[in-house]
């Protein structure tokens, strides 16, 4: 039996967790304060490590100390809890607390409401893993202005995979199609790491000639070729102590991926027409939105550099299995958009479902340039569905956009079959769990029940067993 800490402040979520531990075998104290909490620890001194706790369920937003400073005094050398598993909760997730949550060493982060199986889950997680020193955290920074906005399920795992990698130096591949926000990623890995305050610089492989791109990321000497008539630094000597970032690096040629594969082993660069080697610490940050497996197969990407940069893999969602992220990303344009001085303009409900029926082919960076189409040529300040420039074609999923098919019908059987296939979708993709599709969708299990019963679904998509309960 493992003794158990929980850490909020409200009174009904501290009982139903509590139920739950005692059902699943488990003690539980609960504590109303990160005061509190720390309190008991400090009373229990030397005499008892951690006070004999084996984990922690700490909310994030609480009244007087929130759970991120908890968290951070936890993990201090007063309290020595470096070792002990913490799981943060909140209602409120963005990537902003999840990557600061996980950099300061927390064990998952947690979105309410949860289910009994996430609890039976991260307990197995937390309390079967051995406990192996950790060293300790590094300190807070401030929350970036990042766009990678979203709490969807897919979203969630990207951001605390940031928040794990961004205190140490490995290199991260990021992938993921066009316009899936690569740069951002590479952005908060920088910003949340060690190297904050450095230089940050982005090189697109993609965008400079083969026969350039050499001078470009070592710099070249006065002289070195035609046009060379001065001496030139490259872009990892202009990284020297923060980030490189190498987008599009699977448009690279041969040659070229074999300096960058030198470089990333002896951190060293030679400047064209140079004979002097030049010592650099960069930290590498690379991405692409192709398939490096299949580049590798084919001989057209080197198999080693692959795995010198595959220290550390994010994998970014397209835009169109992040149905919850849609609208939120859709408002945050459209306020981030408007003109100082005037009100941001709203979607209609039409407009709304319209935004979430369309395949998103250019991802977030598509409908942040719908967003911004519609700041400078719609007047209202409601949108409807004719103000949208959205196209009729199939994206990469291979859906084809059935809008204007839904627009012929009368508005309560439109909305009925869309929601039908939002349902269908968001199950399938679950895999018929029905507690990861209410989270796809970013609704509540009871109206995910409910509406599976309103459009005949219960008996297609049968819960699994173990699918009960949500604190």
């Amino acid at each position: 039996m493992a003794r158990i800490l929980i850490i909020d402040d409200d009174p009904g979520f501290r009982e139903g967790l509590a139920e739950t531990l005692t059902d699943l075998g488990q003690e539980s104290i609960q504590v109303a304060s990160g005061e509190s909490a720390l309190a008991r620890l400090e009373a229990a001194g030397k005499t008892e490590e951690c006070a004999g706790f084996d984990l922690i369920f700490l909310d994030l937003r609480m009244r007087g100390m929130d759970g991120l400073e908890t968290l951070r005094l936890l993990r201090s050398d007063h309290f020595n809890c470096r070792e002990l598993p913490v799981i943060m909760l909140t209602a409120f997730a963005d990537s902003g607390n999840t990557i600061e949550a996980m950099k300061l060493g927390a064990f998952d982060h947690l979105t309410k409401p949860i289910s009994r199986d996430q609890v039976r889950g991260v307990l197995e997680r937390a309390l079967g893993r051995p406990r192996t020193g950790r060293a300790e955290a590094e300190p807070a920074f401030a929350a970036s202005n990042d766009q990678l906005i979203g709490s969807s399920a897919p979203m969630r795992g990207v951001h605390k995979l940031i928040g794990l990698a961004a205190p140490s130096d490995a290199t991260v591949l990021v992938q993921g199609e066009t316009g899936t926000g690569k740069e951002e990623v590479a952005r908060a890995l920088h910003y949340h790491g060690a190297r904050v305050g450095k230089p940050f610089i982005a090189v697109n492989c993609a965008a400079i000639p083969a026969e350039l791109l050499e001078s470009e990321l070592f710099g070249h000497v006065k002289g070195a070729f035609t046009g060379a008539v001065n001496q030139r630094m490259g872009r990892f000597s202009e990284a020297n102590k923060g980030t490189l970032f190498l987008d599009e690096i699977g448009d690279m040629t041969l040659p070229m991926q074999a300096k960058i594969l030198r470089v990333l082993q002896d951190r060293i660069v030679t400047p064209v027409g140079a004979s002097t080697p030049v010592q650099v610490d960069v930290r590498i940050i690379a991405a692409t939105h192709r398939d490096l497996i299949a580049m590798v197969r084919d001989g057209k990407f080197r198999e080693d550099l692959y795995y010198r940069l595959n220290i550390v893999c994010v994998t970014l969602p397209p835009l169109r299995e992040r149905g919850a992220d849609i609208l939120v990303l859709a408002e945050h344009f459209l306020r981030q958009l408007t003109p100082v001085g005037q009100a941001p303009k709203r979607l209609s409900p039409a407009a709304a479902q319209a935004l979430l029926a369309h395949p998103w082919p250019g991802n977030v960076r598509e409908l942040r340039n719908t967003m911004q189409h519609i700041t400078v040529t719609v007047r209202s300040v409601v949108i409807d569905r004719a103000d949208l420039p959205l196209s009729a074609s199939a994206g990469p999923g291979g859906q084809p956009e059935t809008l204007d098919a839904l627009l012929t019908l009368p508005w309560t059987e439109a909305i009925a079959r869309l929601e039908k296939t939002l349902l269908e979708r968001a199950l399938r993709a679950a895999a018929g769990n029905r507690a990861e599709a209410a989270r796809r969708l970013g609704i509540h299990r009871q109206l995910l029940y409910a509406k599976l019963k309103e459009h005949g679904l219960s008996d297609e998509f049968a819960p699994a067993q173990t699918d009960t309960g949500t604190l």
